[in-house]
């Protein structure tokens, strides 16, 4: 098997387990986007650490968060990040935590790679992040798209 089937099997590997927990563990919209800030955040400091030494370049889509296509609410939603805070379950949040980093360890791909991979992931809570209305909408499960 090459490099690159191995890297996209990881991927799909990668996927898969997150799909499986995300859905066993019922975890909340705000919990999964606060795991997956944080792995962004390291991986994405990591890899500027690389650039600023090699002086190469990466493509926005690997740098920045990609687009939403949201339309625009009318709620004038306006959440307490410190209540919000208070009432996650770190517990759970650890879990999933724990299942992104070892498995990407375990396939071992690329920074820009993994960075890739959660992107997907960010935009998708990112675009239901955006259409909550009220506090409660937070703490109702991620909602993954058939065939994700």
């Amino acid at each position: 098997m090459d490099d690159a089937t191995e890297g996209v099997d990881g991927l799909v590997t990668l996927q898969e387990r997150m799909v499986n927990l995300i859905n066993q563990l019922s975890m909340p919209l705000v919990e999964v986007s606060l795991v997956l800030q944080k792995h962004i955040k390291g991986l994405s400091q990591s890899l500027d650490e690389y650039l600023n030494q090699s002086g190469d370049e990466v493509p926005e889509r690997v740098s920045q968060p990609w687009p939403i296509n949201v339309e625009q609410s009318n709620s004038q939603a306006n959440f307490s990040l410190e209540k919000v805070l208070e009432i996650v379950d770190h517990q759970r949040m650890d879990i999933l935590e724990a299942l992104i980093r070892v498995t990407l360890i375990e396939i071992e791909v690329s920074l820009i790679e993994g960075i890739l991979a959660l992107r997907a992931w960010e935009q998708l809570a990112r675009t239901q992040l955006a259409q909550a209305t009220g506090p409660g909408q937070l703490f109702s499960p991620l909602e993954i798209p058939e065939n994700w």
